[in-house]
Order: C-alpha cells, then structure tokens, then sequence
C-alpha cells in the first residue's frame, strides 16, 4: 500500500510541475535546439529504492535457539539523485543518451516471524552508468513527450562490508524505461521525467563470502533468511539541456 501511495504522490508531483511552467514558457522557443547532433546537461531527482524478496525458508537460530522461518517486508524511504547527461541525436526522433548518475537512499528491510520482529537500515549509493534509447514524439508548441528505454551497469559506494548486517554484493546489471517531456525554454530545455529500473543480479552476499572475523548470529540470521534479493527502483527527474 505504501508503495502505490509514494508512486501516486511522485505522479501527481510531476502532472503539478509540468502544468505549473507551462504558464511561463512562450511559443516558439529554442526552434533549432533538436538538431544538435550533440548536447549536455544535468540532471537532479527524487528515488525511492526497493527490493525484490525471495525468502529461504530456512529453519534458523536466534536468540535462545528458537527457530523460525523469516519473511521480509522492505519499508520506501525517498532519496536524491544528481547526474549529467551527454546525448547525441541519431535522427529526427531518435537519440542516444548517456547519462551516469549518483543515487543517494536507504531501504529497510522487516523481519517478521512468530515471537520476533527487527528491522535493519541498508544504505544504498549506487553510481549507475546507463545507455539509453530516446524516442520523441512530433514537438507541438514548446513541448515534445516521449519514452526512453535502456540499461546498465550500478556500483554500490555506500555497503560496508565489515558492518553491514546484510551484505550486499557492489556489482548490478539493470534495465530501465520510463517516459518524460521536454519543456522548451527561452535558454534551456526541461524535461521531468519518470523512470523505473529493474535488477537482474541476486545481491545478497553468501554468510561465507563475508570478511573473516565479522560474522555474528545476527548478521547470518539476516543472511540465511533471504535466498534472493534484487533491486527496484523509481526515479522522478528534471533534466536541464
């Protein structure tokens, strides 16, 4: 539920933003911008991360040797996102993008089982390297929607391997799409844009594969709980070109 409400809000933010400037921008701005075979910009955004959970069903021990069998519930918590763009225009509805970006968030993932209940922070900033594929409808006036589509390569700066209580592995492979609009300006363009990526790696980290001498009960019942855990994430941002 809480998941399709912060999806709700980030849509209804960007349907707000995009009729709030149209007040402001005028017709026939920047008319050649579009024909640039190559341009840059930056970006800057909201994300919320989320994981993709599959539970071991392992019979594991915590506490005074009680076993349970583990379920976990990831909880969204908003982050930020900054990048730079290069593209290059392939022809007169086609570009190729590239467009590095540094994440900051944090998820948290809910332990629940019969007589226990923990909940632990993972603090992700993952440094994502894409390539994309811009598709751009016919421009009308000062605006110009279109869909984008694309994927990459993540590497997480923010795990640390001799503290984290769940590891997760640095390396992660992802698609993306989304769709956006661009907002001419008299000097720059805008364009907010939504996306959703999806992980293929299996991130968690094997308890044996962990630094030797920082392995705990607590932080292999964190491990052993999950057999798979895969990435997710919803990006809302505004690009300057």
């Amino acid at each position: 539920m809480l998941q399709i409400i912060y999806k709700r809000l980030l849509l209804s933010a960007l349907l707000a933003f995009v009729l709030s400037i149209s007040i402001f921008a005028q017709s026939g701005n920047l008319p050649y911008v579009d024909q640039k075979f190559i341009h840059f910009g930056f970006s800057l955004g909201a994300n919320t991360m989320d994981f993709g959970l599959t539970q071991s069903n392992d019979s594991i021990v915590v506490g005074n040797n009680k076993k349970v069998y583990s379920v976990g519930v990831t909880t969204l918590k908003p982050g930020f996102s900054v990048g730079i763009i290069s593209d290059m225009r392939l022809n007169r509805y086609l570009n190729l993008r590239f467009t590095p970006t540094l994440h900051f968030s944090e998820r948290q993932i809910t332990y629940k089982t019969t007589g226990f209940r923990d909940s632990i922070s993972i603090t992700s900033i993952p440094v994502c390297i894409p390539l994309f594929l811009k598709y751009s409808a016919e421009r009308k006036d000062n605006y110009r929607p279109y869909v984008i589509w694309g994927g990459g390569v993540a590497l997480d700066l923010g795990r640390n391997a001799t503290t984290d209580m769940l590891l997760l592995k640095p390396l992660n492979f992802y698609t993306e799409f989304g769709v956006g609009c661009d907002i001419y300006f008299s000097f720059f363009k805008l364009a907010p844009e939504l996306k959703f990526a999806v992980g293929f790696n299996n991130l968690v980290t094997p308890i044996e594969q962990r630094v030797s001498g920082t392995i705990t009960s607590e932080n292999e019942f964190y491990t052993r709980a999950l057999s798979k855990l895969t990435s997710r994430m919803l990006t809302l941002t505004f690009n300057f070109e």
